[in-house]
């Protein structure tokens, strides 16, 4: 392929120009003429033949493209765009005709004026008259010449549009061909990768596995034979699979307790909710079962929904975690000690300290968060009630579906209340997936009565197609406390491989009405941030002063810091202390709570394909209640 040629080739004869002779049972010379000559051996006649062949062809391939290349040949375009290119050129014509026609009566028109003009002159008439009538002549005559020079370079344009269209229009053939043959190489070197890495994992991990299935200390959690395939920390395998998703059954993957019937989920779903809340009501669980290891060929899917909306393309349950949108939303509460402190502090500037440091950590359990959350059905709601533990309690409720949009309040009993509508809009790009959320979040603190407003980053999934899945987030973030004027704007450096910077960067300087600089913020987006005061001295300007923050250790406070994941998270989808929670069955929720999803519960069980069995199940039942919907509004309508 081309994209080999850079470290690969040894050196390139044109094909079309190309001598092919056969020296002997196995050996054959391909040479140019010149001084390219390359003598090849096969290691037998059949395979000698195979390679002549296969040259031979691509010979007769070259040529061809030679001869349509020529601008006297037959052009490779499709008939539709021949016609569309001629009727261009008809219309142009006829214009340039219309063109002329306006010259012709100018020039009749304009003799016509320079005769009458000429007449005058012959007249007895005042010397100021006849300079005027002089001067007019003049005119007149510059203005038939610039007309006779406008039509001359329409007519001109006219023949370069003839001339040069049947190019154009080969032009942008071959970018179409040319894009083709790209995606096909993608393609190939994403099936390629493929194998390789399923070469490596069968050379690799299957004879440790041998040895390792008799061991029977294994977490209760983990697949009795899916130890074979512990995750190495890469959750984007791709192999070869069909445009359909039929899913393995699982491999010895059980959970001790669960009842699940495949043939009456909804029941056994309701029974087995019902059998776990008993024990959830005691202690909070720390694990969930391991993720088993099926895989998906990615680009089979990806590669027709380049420039599309995410949110409207049907994707399998393999590119899940077994949690929803609305519990996503709700891990933005994990650090909601820093909400705690801040409600504590009576100076509004270091409480928008504290406030951007809650902005910054809920971004923290991104960094390995790779598979995306469950799209919540229209209605569907998840309710947390931290009261008793951490003081606050928070519900979420999908109001939208399309576009996707969610609203969010928590409550707490330490002095502050949060709440942010949210819209998720995103676009895959071939090699990335951008996730752009639109909405404001609000923070108001009772005590105070500050209330603080900021919006949230890009995210961005970069090696969609080939190699290992990893996030990064970039944007500016302005936070404003609407009632002192106080902001504090924080900026996350996007990742750059020529950077010498610390990856992650995230920094920020919060400000007074006035513009004054008080605090300079420095840290990452996914371990910690840090506060620095500002002290001007005499003759200090701003940025002097903020250098000098930098490096002054005895103002450095540690704002926020990132708890440590759980152990085995890498098998657990990475989830935090506070995610393994968030599915755990409850008793009291709404029958519309996330925790209640049949999909969403059978994946987390490991049961992948009766999961994407009912995700296709409720996602058509929605689909028939929203044409129901908008069938009764446009009856409404037609009834006034």
């Amino acid at each position: 392929s081309k994209a080999e040629m850079g470290h690969t080739c040894r050196g390139t004869i044109n094909l079309a120009t190309a001598n092919i002779t056969v020296e002997d049972s196995c050996n054959f010379i391909i040479s140019n003429g010149g001084a390219q000559t390359y003598h090849l051996k096969a290691s037998s006649e059949v395979e000698r033949q195979r390679w002549v062949t296969a040259l031979e062809l691509a010979k007769a391939k070259a040529v061809k493209m030679l001869e349509e290349s020529d601008d006297s040949g037959d052009e490779s375009v499709s008939q539709t765009d021949k016609t569309e290119l001629q009727n261009t050129l008809r219309i142009l014509s006829s214009k340039v005709e219309d063109l002329s026609t306006c010259n012709d009566l100018i020039a009749k028109h304009g003799t016509a004026l320079q005769r009458s003009l000429s007449e005058l002159e012959a007249l007895r008439l005042p010397p100021e008259s006849t300079d005027k009538i002089k001067q007019v002549n003049e005119r007149a005559t510059l203005f038939r010449i610039t007309s006779n020079a406008m039509i001359n370079a329409c007519r001109d344009f006219m023949l370069l549009a003839q001339t040069h269209g049947k190019k154009w229009q080969k032009s942008l053939q071959q970018e179409r061909d040319q894009r083709i043959r790209l995606e096909e190489t993608l393609e190939q070197l994403a099936k390629q990768h493929n194998h390789l890495e399923r070469a490596f994992r069968g050379a690799t991990v299957l004879p440790a596995s041998t040895s390792g299935t008799s061991g029977s200390g294994k977490d209760m959690c983990c697949p009795s034979k899916g130890d074979l395939s512990d995750e190495d920390d890469d959750n984007n395998e791709f192999f070869d699979a069909p445009e359909i998703f039929p899913m393995p059954d699982m491999m010895g993957h059980k959970r001790t307790g669960s009842n699940i019937s495949g043939t009456s989920s909804d029941i056994s779903l309701d029974e087995q909710y019902k059998h776990q809340v008993e024990d959830t009501k005691k202690e909070k669980r720390t694990r969930i079962p391991y993720k088993p290891n099926y895989s998906l060929n990615l680009w089979s899917i990806m590669k027709n929904c380049i420039g599309k909306e995410l949110s409207k393309i049907p994707m399998p349950v393999n590119f899940n975690e077994p949690l929803s949108m609305l519990q996503r939303l709700t891990e933005d509460l994990e650090y909601h000690e820093l909400l705690d402190r801040a409600a504590k502090v009576e100076n509004s500037l270091e409480q928008l300290c504290y406030v951007a440091a809650f902005t910054v950590s809920s971004y923290s359990t991104t960094v390995f968060r790779t598979s995306k959350p469950f799209n919540p059905l229209l209605g569907e709601t998840f309710e947390l009630d931290r009261l008793e533990e951490n003081g606050y309690r928070s519900l979420c409720e999908q109001v939208s579906h399309h576009p996707p949009a969610a609203a969010h309040h928590a409550d707490s009993k330490h002095g502050w209340t949060l709440r942010q509508e949210i819209k998720i809009t995103s676009k895959f790009r071939g090699k990335y997936l951008s996730i752009m959320p639109l909405g404001t979040i609000h923070c108001v603190f009772h005590s105070s009565g500050n209330h603080y407003t900021w919006k949230k980053v890009t995210t961005t999934v970069h090696n969609i197609i080939v190699g290992k899945l990893w996030i990064d987030q970039s944007g500016e973030i302005e936070i404003v406390n609407h009632k002192t004027g106080d902001k504090c704007n924080l900026k996350f450096v996007p990742y750059s491989y020529f950077s010498r910077d610390v990856a992650r960067k995230v920094t920020g300087e919060v400000t007074d009405p006035s513009g004054k600089v008080h605090f300079v913020l420095l840290g990452t987006w996914d371990e910690k941030m840090d506060c620095y005061k500002v002290q001007l001295g005499t003759g200090d300007n701003g940025a002097e002063a903020r250098l000098r923050a930098h490096e002054s250790e005895d103002s450095r406070v540690l704002l926020w810091k990132r708890n440590p994941l759980p152990k085995y998270a890498e098998n657990m989808y990475y989830f935090s202390e506070l995610a393994l929670t968030l599915n755990a069955p409850e008793s009291g929720t709404a029958p519309t709570d996330s925790r209640r999803r049949p999909d969403q519960r059978l994946m987390e069980n490991g049961r992948w394909d009766e999961a994407n069995a009912e995700k296709q199940r409720l996602e058509e039942k929605q689909r028939i209640s929203r044409k129901r919907r908008e069938a009764e509004a446009a009856r409404a309508s037609e009834d006034g």
